[in-house]
């Protein structure tokens, strides 16, 4: 029995909740009248679910309405609609808002939905003080009661017939702000007021104006009288009175300051009253501000002074500007238009200016150490005015320059440049330098003491003589120097001749030795020997083609630091006589050649006539039994082998004398293998240059036997 009535409330239990069953399709929200209205306007928001149900049954539903994420309404129906009303909406109520239903263990929410209430209420503005100082502040405070953060405030100060002062502040977590502003000099009533500003979907919204608020301001102290006595328009010399003054309300820490184009020249403090006085100049007018000072505020007077010139600025005037040493200036100082004044004359110096004469008048015997500056000054009634510097220069004359060029041997090779030096060891600077090539002026410079010159690139027929001129503005004119011949060297030597290899070193300790290098395809050492010379020299008795090729030496002593020499590529050619024979060759080719073709002409002729006529000529055969082949000579490009010594007794020199540093403290700034023959001409060379220098020069036999005998009587040497 209790079997059968458990199975029958089984059913029934079944058949109930199948009846029970629903299904949330959706739900929504809205808002009344619509989703924007304006402040104060009433407002719903309305929840609706709709539901589908298995029969018609009573359920009971939970509605949850969130604004901003945050809890707004919640209500328990059985009905599918629930009603947020907000009778006057506020810009507060603006925001998203969003409905959730719950039945029976079922939830479902809406859809966000945006509610923008516009239009703000209106702020509300105070101030901490009604009455304030110049130079206090007035704190206000700006009140957005019913509006929620983040906010902006805007503040203004209002002044009569000025453009308003804007303060703005961002307030992320308040409804309220507080500023202050400060009083200024000049302000007397004031007033202010504020409005606020909020950001909606991007859009800003700003409130109405708040009301104005009114402070009075009153004075700390009045605005300062400046005066000048005994006026502000007087004559330099006469002392001059500034007098500064205000009425203050409470005498506490109140300073007063005078000052002239920002330089303060006098001030004092807790005191109504500065006085200030000086002796009048030009540079004293220009306009003067008296300043009161007392905490923030601050008030100022100006005044224009003029000051009269007394007397003009001195004028100092010199006989010469320009002047040989030992030559006499006269220096005279004045005032145009007046003459009681207490004249003297200085020279300008950097230490100090030196006095030379208290008067007006100045004669004196000049040197070179006069050169510089000089000034007259004039003292009138306390005041002190110079004249402008006049500038004396004087000259001593230049001595005769001499010409010398820079790697210390007077010549070059042939396409390579050549530089030279002119000095002058004596002579007032600044000098000018003349540059002279033959007779033609190649360069003119300005300098202190020597001048270069760079002769860019030496031809074979260029003229070899060069000089200097140096001059400075003495009287006595201009200074020539020697004539210095250079010789030109050329990298070629004839087929068959004799050539002169010459390596020299500047310093060294000895012994030294030297070697010899041809570079062709490879490098062969040609020569080598030590020596206890500073030079060595080493004769190829016959040149051939096949010696052509770049030549350099090296040396090198205990030290074993090599210095190399610069390399000079030598090119073998053919000498005079071949080239008379090779042409004497091909004349009488030409010539028997010409013969042959006419003695075939006549003795065609002839037979085309008979055999009567006889064939008459004469063959020309040249004759070149009293014809010689003569090698020409160049005096101004080679020397002849002989003529390579020339002073053997003075240029000889014992190896026991004094032996210069070791060669591996030489600076090498010149080294270079040279061709060329000797010359008998050659001028003597200072020695002293720092260089490994190599010549090749070209020898005749009869020279051969003195060439040892000549080591030290290279130019180099002397």
């Amino acid at each position: 029995m209790y079997l059968a009535r458990l199975v029958i409330f089984l059913q029934c239990a079944e058949l109930y909740t199948q009846e029970r069953v629903f299904t949330f399709n959706k739900v929504e929200i809205k808002a009344q009248p619509s989703v924007k209205v304006k402040n104060g306007a009433s407002l719903s928001i309305v929840c609706h679910a709709d539901i589908s149900k298995s029969t018609d049954f009573q359920l009971m539903h939970n509605f949850t309405i969130l604004k901003n994420g945050k809890l707004v309404f919640t209500a328990v129906s059985d009905k599918e609609d629930a009603r947020y009303e907000i009778a006057m909406a506020k810009s507060s109520d603006t925001g998203d808002y969003e409905c959730t239903v719950e039945a029976d263990r079922k939830k479902k929410s809406s859809n966000d939905l945006h509610v923008w209430v516009t239009g703000m209420t209106k702020p509300i503005l105070t101030a901490e003080k009604k009455e304030v100082l110049e130079g206090e502040n007035v704190k206000l405070r700006c009140e957005l009661p019913e509006e929620e953060p983040p906010l902006y405030f805007f503040f203004r100060k209002i002044k009569m017939n000025s453009t308003p002062k804007e303060k703005f502040v961002y307030e992320a977590y308040r409804n309220f702000s507080v500023v202050t502003f400060s009083v200024e000099e000049g302000d007397n009533i004031l007033q202010f007021d504020c409005f606020g500003r909020r950001n909606v979907k991007l859009e800003y919204e700003n409130s109405e104006y708040s009301n104005r608020t009114l402070v009075t301001v009153r004075e700390p102290f009045i605005k300062p009288t400046l005066t000048a006595k005994p006026s502000s328009t007087i004559t330099e010399g006469d002392r001059i009175q500034f007098e500064c003054s205000t009425v203050v309300a409470q005498m506490h820490d109140i300073e007063i300051i005078l000052q002239k184009n920002k330089t303060i020249l006098s001030s004092v403090r807790d005191e109504k009253l500065l006085k200030y006085s000086a002796v009048a100049t030009l540079e004293d007018s220009g306009e003067y501000l008296c300043k009161v000072e007392q905490g923030r505020a601050s008030k100022t007077t100006k005044l224009d002074v003029v000051v009269s010139e007394l007397f003009a600025k001195p004028i100092l005037t010199a006989s010469m500007n320009k002047l040989d040493e030992n030559k006499e200036l006269t220096l005279n100082c004045s005032i145009s238009g007046f003459r009681e004044a207490n004249f003297s004359i200085l020279r300008k110096n950097s230490n100090g200016d030196i006095q030379l004469k208290s008067s007006s008048y100045l004669r004196v015997r000049v040197n070179v150490n006069d050169t510089g500056s000089y000034i007259c000054r004039a003292e009138v009634k306390g005041i002190i005015k110079e004249s402008k510097p006049v500038r004396i220069n004087v000259y001593a004359p230049v001595s005769k320059p001499t010409l010398s060029v820079v790697s210390g041997l007077p010549e070059v090779v042939l396409g390579k440049p050549l530089k030279l030096i002119c000095r002058s060891v004596m002579g007032t600077p600044p000098i000018t330098f003349t540059f002279y090539k033959g007779k033609a002026v190649k360069k003119i410079v300005t300098n202190d003491t020597y001048a270069m010159f760079l002769d860019e690139n030496v031809k074979q027929n260029d003229q070899r003589g060069y000089k200097c001129d140096a001059g400075n503005n003495h009287s006595s004119g201009v200074k020539t120097s020697n004539i210095l011949n250079i010789t030109v060297i050329d990298g070629e030597v004839e087929d068959g001749s004799e050539t002169a290899f010459l390596c020299s070193v500047k310093e060294g300790s000895w012994p030294i030795h030297f070697r010899i290098f041809r570079k062709t395809d490879h490098e062969d050492l040609i020569f080598e020997t030590s020596e206890n010379a500073d030079r060595i020299i080493w004769h190829k008795k016959a040149m051939t083609r096949e010696d052509t090729g770049t030549y350099y030496c090296v040396a090198s002593n205990r030290a074993n630091v090599d210095v190399k020499s610069h390399p000079i590529t030598i090119r073998v050619v053919l000498a005079v006589w071949q080239k008379g024979l090779i042409a004497a060759f091909v004349l009488i080719s030409i010539a028997g050649a010409v013969t042959l073709t006419l003695w075939w002409f006549l003795c065609k002729k002839k037979k085309a006539k008979g055999p009567s006529m006889e064939m008459s000529g004469s063959a020309l055969a040249p004759n070149l039994t009293n014809e010689k082949l003569t090698r020409q000579h160049n005096d101004g490009d080679y020397y002849s082998g002989s003529g390579y010594i020339e002073d053997n007794e003075n240029h000889m020199k014992s190896t026991d004398e004094s032996k210069g540093p070791d060669l591996e403290s030489a600076e090498v700034e010149y080294t270079e293998v040279d061709v060329s023959t000797l010359d008998p001409h050659r001028a003597p060379v200072q020695k002293g240059t720092e260089t490994v220098y190599s010549e090749i020069r070209k020898a005749n036999n009869d020279a051969v036997e003195n060439r040892h005998s000549r080591i030290q009587g290279h130019p180099d040497a002397t």
